[in-house]
Protein backbone atom coordinates (compact mmCIF):
# COMPACT_ATOMS: atom_id res chain seq x y z
CA UNK A 1 0.00 0.00 0.00
CA UNK A 2 1.35 3.42 -0.94
CA UNK A 3 1.13 6.31 1.52
CA UNK A 4 0.15 9.74 0.22
CA UNK A 5 -0.03 12.91 2.30
CA UNK A 6 -3.25 14.85 1.86
CA UNK A 7 -1.89 18.35 2.29
CA UNK A 8 -0.44 21.30 0.41
CA UNK A 9 1.55 22.54 3.42
CA UNK A 10 5.24 22.56 2.61
CA UNK A 11 6.42 22.15 6.21
CA UNK A 12 4.28 19.03 6.67
CA UNK A 13 5.50 17.64 3.38
CA UNK A 14 9.15 18.19 4.28
CA UNK A 15 8.68 16.41 7.61
CA UNK A 16 6.84 13.53 5.95
CA UNK A 17 9.39 13.21 3.14
CA UNK A 18 12.18 12.97 5.73
CA UNK A 19 10.60 9.76 7.07
CA UNK A 20 11.12 8.08 3.71
CA UNK A 21 7.63 6.55 3.60
CA UNK A 22 5.69 9.16 1.59
CA UNK A 23 4.96 7.95 -1.94
CA UNK A 24 2.88 10.87 -3.20
CA UNK A 25 0.62 13.81 -2.40
CA UNK A 26 -3.03 14.67 -2.92
CA UNK A 27 -4.26 18.24 -2.95
CA UNK A 28 -7.58 19.94 -3.58
CA UNK A 29 -8.69 23.57 -4.02
CA UNK A 30 -9.40 23.90 -0.28
CA UNK A 31 -5.92 22.71 0.71
CA UNK A 32 -4.26 24.94 -1.88
CA UNK A 33 -6.28 27.95 -0.73
CA UNK A 34 -5.06 27.43 2.86
CA UNK A 35 -1.49 28.04 1.71
CA UNK A 36 -2.32 31.30 -0.06
CA UNK A 37 -0.40 30.62 -3.28
CA UNK A 38 -1.73 30.06 -6.82
CA UNK A 39 -2.11 26.36 -7.60
CA UNK A 40 0.65 26.30 -10.24
CA UNK A 41 3.15 27.82 -7.84
CA UNK A 42 2.25 25.58 -4.91
CA UNK A 43 2.18 22.37 -6.95
CA UNK A 44 5.65 23.12 -8.34
CA UNK A 45 7.00 23.54 -4.81
CA UNK A 46 5.36 20.29 -3.74
CA UNK A 47 6.93 18.45 -6.68
CA UNK A 48 10.34 19.68 -5.51
CA UNK A 49 9.80 18.00 -2.12
CA UNK A 50 8.09 14.67 -2.89
CA UNK A 51 9.10 12.46 -5.81
CA UNK A 52 5.86 10.66 -6.58
CA UNK A 53 2.36 11.19 -7.91
CA UNK A 54 1.13 14.69 -7.06
CA UNK A 55 -2.61 15.20 -7.61
CA UNK A 56 -3.59 18.70 -8.74
CA UNK A 57 -7.30 19.38 -9.08
CA UNK A 58 -9.05 21.37 -11.78
CA UNK A 59 -11.46 24.10 -10.65
CA UNK A 60 -13.55 24.17 -13.83
CA UNK A 61 -17.09 22.77 -14.10
CA UNK A 62 -17.38 22.08 -17.84
CA UNK A 63 -15.50 19.26 -19.51
CA UNK A 64 -13.88 21.53 -22.06
CA UNK A 65 -12.46 23.76 -19.37
CA UNK A 66 -11.42 20.74 -17.29
CA UNK A 67 -9.45 19.32 -20.19
CA UNK A 68 -7.77 22.66 -20.84
CA UNK A 69 -6.93 23.22 -17.18
CA UNK A 70 -5.83 19.63 -16.73
CA UNK A 71 -3.35 19.79 -19.58
CA UNK A 72 -2.00 23.05 -18.16
CA UNK A 73 -1.52 21.47 -14.72
CA UNK A 74 0.21 18.44 -16.23
CA UNK A 75 2.83 20.74 -17.74
CA UNK A 76 4.01 21.82 -14.29
CA UNK A 77 5.89 18.57 -13.64
CA UNK A 78 6.05 15.01 -14.95
CA UNK A 79 4.68 13.70 -11.63
CA UNK A 80 1.46 15.72 -11.74
CA UNK A 81 -1.75 13.68 -11.87
CA UNK A 82 -4.79 15.66 -13.05
CA UNK A 83 -7.67 15.51 -10.58
CA UNK A 84 -11.24 15.69 -11.89
CA UNK A 85 -14.53 15.48 -9.96
CA UNK A 86 -16.89 12.56 -10.45
CA UNK A 87 -19.51 14.50 -12.37
CA UNK A 88 -20.77 13.90 -15.89
CA UNK A 89 -18.46 16.61 -17.20
CA UNK A 90 -15.65 15.27 -15.06
CA UNK A 91 -16.03 11.80 -16.57
CA UNK A 92 -16.12 13.20 -20.12
CA UNK A 93 -12.92 15.12 -19.34
CA UNK A 94 -11.35 12.03 -17.76
CA UNK A 95 -12.08 9.96 -20.84
CA UNK A 96 -10.65 12.56 -23.18
CA UNK A 97 -7.55 13.15 -21.07
CA UNK A 98 -6.92 9.43 -20.58
CA UNK A 99 -7.16 8.79 -24.32
CA UNK A 100 -4.54 11.51 -24.82
CA UNK A 101 -2.16 9.79 -22.39
CA UNK A 102 -2.78 11.88 -19.28
CA UNK A 103 -3.17 10.34 -15.84
CA UNK A 104 -6.38 11.30 -14.04
CA UNK A 105 -7.40 10.95 -10.40
CA UNK A 106 -11.21 10.94 -10.26
CA UNK A 107 -12.24 12.39 -6.91
CA UNK A 108 -15.38 12.73 -4.76
CA UNK A 109 -16.41 9.11 -5.23
CA UNK A 110 -19.12 7.91 -2.85
CA UNK A 111 -20.53 4.79 -4.50
CA UNK A 112 -19.39 1.62 -6.25
CA UNK A 113 -21.41 2.65 -9.31
CA UNK A 114 -19.40 5.87 -9.56
CA UNK A 115 -16.16 3.92 -9.20
CA UNK A 116 -17.22 1.62 -12.04
CA UNK A 117 -17.94 4.62 -14.27
CA UNK A 118 -14.51 6.13 -13.50
CA UNK A 119 -12.71 2.90 -14.37
CA UNK A 120 -14.60 2.60 -17.65
CA UNK A 121 -13.61 6.19 -18.47
CA UNK A 122 -9.95 5.28 -18.08
CA UNK A 123 -9.18 6.81 -14.67
CA UNK A 124 -5.66 6.20 -13.39
CA UNK A 125 -6.88 6.60 -9.79
CA UNK A 126 -10.29 6.54 -8.14
CA UNK A 127 -10.68 8.34 -4.80
CA UNK A 128 -13.51 7.01 -2.61
CA UNK A 129 -14.05 9.15 0.51
CA UNK A 130 -14.20 6.91 3.57
CA UNK A 131 -14.59 9.44 6.38
CA UNK A 132 -17.29 11.49 4.73
CA UNK A 133 -19.45 8.39 4.26
CA UNK A 134 -18.94 7.52 7.92
CA UNK A 135 -20.15 11.03 8.77
CA UNK A 136 -23.58 10.32 7.28
CA UNK A 137 -23.98 6.92 8.88
CA UNK A 138 -22.72 4.75 6.03
CA UNK A 139 -19.78 2.34 6.18
CA UNK A 140 -17.04 4.03 4.19
CA UNK A 141 -14.78 1.00 4.38
CA UNK A 142 -17.49 -1.14 2.85
CA UNK A 143 -17.19 1.00 -0.27
CA UNK A 144 -13.46 0.24 -0.51
CA UNK A 145 -14.20 -3.49 -0.34
CA UNK A 146 -16.89 -3.23 -3.02
CA UNK A 147 -14.61 -1.35 -5.41
CA UNK A 148 -11.76 -3.82 -4.86
CA UNK A 149 -14.08 -6.72 -5.75
CA UNK A 150 -15.51 -5.02 -8.85
CA UNK A 151 -12.11 -4.01 -10.20
CA UNK A 152 -10.70 -7.49 -9.60
CA UNK A 153 -13.72 -9.08 -11.29
CA UNK A 154 -13.11 -7.21 -14.53
CA UNK A 155 -9.39 -6.55 -14.44
CA UNK A 156 -9.62 -2.77 -14.26
CA UNK A 157 -6.19 -1.22 -13.78
CA UNK A 158 -7.51 1.89 -12.01
CA UNK A 159 -5.77 2.35 -8.66
CA UNK A 160 -7.99 2.59 -5.57
CA UNK A 161 -6.99 5.51 -3.38
CA UNK A 162 -8.72 5.46 0.00
CA UNK A 163 -9.33 9.12 0.83
CA UNK A 164 -10.74 11.02 3.81
CA UNK A 165 -8.81 8.74 6.18
CA UNK A 166 -9.14 10.20 9.66
CA UNK A 167 -7.54 7.65 11.95
CA UNK A 168 -4.92 4.91 12.11
CA UNK A 169 -7.76 2.36 12.02
CA UNK A 170 -8.95 3.85 8.73
CA UNK A 171 -5.46 3.37 7.28
CA UNK A 172 -5.13 -0.23 8.49
CA UNK A 173 -8.66 -1.19 7.43
CA UNK A 174 -8.04 0.28 3.97
CA UNK A 175 -4.88 -1.80 3.64
CA UNK A 176 -6.72 -4.94 4.74
CA UNK A 177 -9.52 -4.20 2.26
CA UNK A 178 -7.00 -4.00 -0.58
CA UNK A 179 -6.73 -0.28 -1.37
CA UNK A 180 -3.63 0.43 -3.44
CA UNK A 181 -3.10 3.86 -1.86
CA UNK A 182 -4.12 5.58 1.34
CA UNK A 183 -4.03 9.37 1.50
CA UNK A 184 -4.13 11.02 4.89
CA UNK A 185 -3.45 14.26 6.75
CA UNK A 186 -0.03 14.66 8.32
CA UNK A 187 -1.39 14.08 11.85
CA UNK A 188 -2.80 10.68 10.85
CA UNK A 189 0.45 9.54 9.25
CA UNK A 190 2.36 10.76 12.30
CA UNK A 191 0.03 8.77 14.56
CA UNK A 192 0.91 5.54 12.72
CA UNK A 193 4.27 5.56 14.52
CA UNK A 194 2.77 5.70 17.99
CA UNK A 195 2.15 2.84 20.39
CA UNK A 196 2.36 3.05 24.17
CA UNK A 197 4.31 -0.20 24.38
CA UNK A 198 6.96 1.06 21.95
CA UNK A 199 7.51 4.17 24.07
CA UNK A 200 7.49 2.15 27.29
CA UNK A 201 9.85 -0.48 25.88
CA UNK A 202 12.36 2.05 24.62
CA UNK A 203 12.31 3.90 27.93
CA UNK A 204 13.04 0.64 29.78
CA UNK A 205 15.86 -0.33 27.39
CA UNK A 206 17.57 3.01 27.95
CA UNK A 207 17.15 2.82 31.73
CA UNK A 208 18.64 -0.68 31.85
CA UNK A 209 21.58 0.33 29.71
CA UNK A 210 22.19 3.47 31.75
CA UNK A 211 22.34 1.47 35.00
CA UNK A 212 25.37 -0.42 33.75
CA UNK A 213 27.11 2.10 31.52
CA UNK A 214 25.82 5.26 33.17
CA UNK A 215 26.05 8.14 30.72
CA UNK A 216 27.77 6.22 27.95
CA UNK A 217 26.30 6.81 24.47
CA UNK A 218 23.52 4.46 23.49
CA UNK A 219 24.67 2.13 20.65
CA UNK A 220 22.96 2.51 17.28
CA UNK A 221 20.00 0.17 16.95
CA UNK A 222 18.95 0.14 20.58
Amino acid sequence: MKFFLDTANLDELKKGAAWGIVDGVTTNPSLIAKEGNPIEEQIKKICDIVDGDISAEVIAVTHREMVEQGKSLAKIHKNVVIKCPLTRDGIIATNELAKSGYRVNVTLCFSAAQALIAAKAGAYIISPFVGRLDDIGQDGMDLIRQIVTIYENYGYKTKILAASLRSTNHVIDSAIAGAHIGTMPFKVMDALFTHVLTDKGLEQFLKDYSKVFHDAPVPVGV
